[in-house]
Parts: structure tokens; C-alpha cells; sequence
């Protein structure tokens, strides 16, 4: 064995088991949280005490076991699962019961002498195997049995990322398949021009560090540039001593089906609101301002309590030439308070000079 060889080979061996380390942690979580699922919907319908809970369930669950990542709507995303997948319990009971704890509860023991000929194990072991349940969260959304089979050959055949997936599903790709005269061919080229994800994509969902109970700021930024700078300015606004109150950072918040996250969440003990800030690292887009506002109307529906005063947003956009500042203020018609937000809140050219002088820093 020559040097090089020796390289090539520990690199190879290395990457080979991190993959199916990343795998591993993603099966296991994939069946955790169809189980979740599973016992949730068996207590639903046969629990003794379900009429105690009625429809706050999810919510009494999430509030008694404390588990990282296990709020109320992520179980209901859990019973959903089961839902999409019920067929999954042959699978666990069959050949994956070695994964459970002993005399686990709520699970049958026997099976059936007559295996059940409507059950393809073989299919739902390639689903439990080789899709993430960060993909698997997108497929639940898709009713149509047979559309969601074929972007589950298609994730299993070509390893895509997550958005890679959403945009195969937004541009309608089972539905053009099936408008093709040579669907063989078609799919042939579709894998051929899909780029499969790498291991970082799947070690940087969101479930996996929750899972594994791992620090979120490890997850908070695919660019250094941005996570520094974030951890900057979080000091910045709390230094300033105008009551500003750490709350989160990267919180992440559920809306309809789908996840957004909030790059920092203060709250403000003197003006009595929240003031949420979001970090672009690029030039200034529509598409941020409106971003902004549905984080704003999304507090003040579901966060906001009565005695607090509508939350206001803080816009920082740069393409490292320019910085752009904009503040929103949720809708407020009462000049009144927009006078003492811009009073209490730090100046626009205050967060215009931070922001050049970091990435001046940044770039020496």
C-alpha cells in the first residue's frame, strides 16, 4: 500500500460509515415517531381516560414528557404519519420488533398465522430504510396513494434533497410523468437530473438534532458568515440595555404544514411586545418584507397575550455592499406607539453601521 492509497482508503471508509451512521439516526427516528403516532391514535380510540383530554391531547402530551422537539403540533405531524403509513406495524412487529424495548405496551405480540397479503413489507422496509422522515414530512401531505409512491421510488432511486423534493412536488413531476408517452424514459432522465443530498443535508435537519438532543446552534446557519454575524448582533441589541430580553434564536414555528424559522426573538420589557429580527444575507427582495410580515401576523395571532402591544419586525439585508434596515410594525395605525417604538428600538443607521463594520471585520 502506497501513501496516497492509504489516504483514499481512510477517507473512504470514513465517509461509507458516517453515511450510514446519519442513516441509522434517521431510521430510528423515522420509527419513533410512527410509534408516537400509533399510540397516540390507539389511545384516541380505545385510551379509558380520552375523554378527560378530548382535544387537548397533543397538547397535555407535549406539556407532560418535555421532550425536545415533541410539541403539540409535531405530535399531531406524528399521528399524521401513522395515518399516511398504518401499514408501517407489520414491518415493526415483524422484523424490526428487535428495536424495542421488551413487553413495550400498546404493540400487538401475535401475528396473524395467515400473513397479510395487502401488506408489501418489502416496500415499506424501503421506505423506513432509505427515507429520511424530514422527507417523509413532505410525502404525508400527499393523499393520492399512488403519487406518493412514485415520489417514494423516486427519493429512494435518486437520494434528493428536501428541497430538491418540494420542488419536484411544486412543478408537478408525477403528473407530467404520466402526460409522457415514454414514462421510462422520462423518469430516466428525471434521475439523471437530480443532484442526490449529501450527508450534511441530512445531519442539518432539524429533527435529527432534536433527536439526538444536540445544541441547536449547531443547526442554525448553512453560512458561517451569517451565523457569526447573528451571534454578533445578539450581543449588539442585548448591550444596549433598552430592555430588550433574549427570548430564541432560530425559533422555529409552525405554519399550516410547514416549518419557518426566526433568526432572533427578543422580547421588549419596557414597549411590552415582541420584536422579532431576521438576517438575509443578500440584496433586498419583496419576498424578505412579506417573509417578516407573516412571522409578525403569526405572533399576533398565536403569541401575542392580551397585554402585550403588537409585535414589530426588524428587516437586515445586505448583498456586502449596501445594508438595508426596514422595520415593520405589524399593521399599527396608532402613530402613538410607532413614535415610541422608534424611540425605544435601536436607529436604522445604528444596525446599518454594525452590519458594514462586521462584514468590513468579516472580510480582513
Amino acid at each position: 500500500m502506497k501513501f496516497n492509497q492509504l489516504v483514499n482508503v481512510i477517507n473512504e471508509v470514513h465517509i461509507h460509515l458516517q453515511q450510514n451512521a446519519v442513516r441509522a439516526v434517521n431510521r430510528l427516528l423515522t420509527i419513533r415517531n410512527w410509534l408516537i403516532g400509533y399510540y397516540i391514535v390507539e389511545f384516541e380510540q380505545k385510551g379509558e381516560d380520552r375523554a378527560a383530554y378530548g382535544t387537548q391531547l397533543r397538547e397535555k402530551i407535549a406539556e407532560k414528557i418535555k421532550i425536545k422537539g415533541l410539541t403539540a403540533p409535531e405530535l399531531s405531524r406524528c399521528r399524521q404519519f401513522y395515518y399516511a403509513y398504518p401499514k408501517i406495524l407489520g414491518l415493526i412487529t415483524q422484523e424490526l420488533n428487535f428495536l424495542l424495548p421488551k413487553n413495550i405496551i400498546g404493540l400487538p405480540t401475535q401475528q396473524s398465522d395467515k400473513p397479510n397479503e395487502d401488506v408489501d413489507l418489502e416496500h415499506y422496509k424501503a421506505v423506513v430504510l432509505n427515507i429520511s422522515y424530514t422527507h417523509l414530512t413532505e410525502l404525508i401531505k400527499i393523499d393520492d396513494q399512488l403519487k406518493r409512491r412514485y415520489y417514494e421510488l423516486l427519493i429512494i432511486k435518486t437520494q434528493p434533497s428536501v428541497k430538491e423534493l418540494k420542488r419536484q412536488i411544486n412543478s408537478l413531476s408525477f403528473e407530467r410523468l404520466g402526460l409522457s408517452a415514454n414514462k421510462n424514459l422520462s423518469f430516466a432522465e428525471l434521475n439523471n437530473k437530480i443532484e442526490p443530498a449529501t450527508v450534511q443535508d441530512l445531519v442539518r435537519s432539524n429533527y435529527f438534532f432534536e433527536f439526538l438532543d444536540l445544541p441547536t446552534n449547531a443547526l442554525v446557519s448553512e453560512s458561517v458568515l451569517e451565523d457569526a454575524l447573528l451571534s454578533h448582533l445578539q450581543q449588539f441589541i442585548v448591550e444596549l440595555g433598552r430592555g430588550f430580553c433574549f427570548e430564541a434564536r432560530q425559533q422555529r414555528i409552525l405554519i399550516g404544514d410547514e416549518y419557518f424559522f426566526i433568526d432572533l426573538v427578543f422580547y421588549h420589557r419596557i414597549l411590552k411586545c415582541h420584536v422579532l429580527i431576521d438576517l438575509k444575507i443578500e440584496a433586498f427582495t419583496h419576498n424578505n418584507a412579506g417573509q417578516l410580515n407573516t412571522y409578525l401576523n403569526y405572533y399576533k395571532a398565536e403569541v401575542m397575550q392580551p397585554t402585550d402591544n403588537p409585535p414589530v419586525g426588524i428587516l437586515l439585508v445586505t448583498n456586502k455592499n449596501d445594508t438595508l434596515v426596514e422595520y415593520a410594525t405589524a399593521g399599527m395605525d396608532q402613530q402613538l406607539f410607532v413614535k415610541k417604538y422608534q424611540l425605544m428600538l435601536p436607529a436604522k443607521e445604528q444596525l446599518e453601521e454594525f452590519i458594514k463594520q462586521e462584514l468590513k471585520n468579516a472580510a480582513n
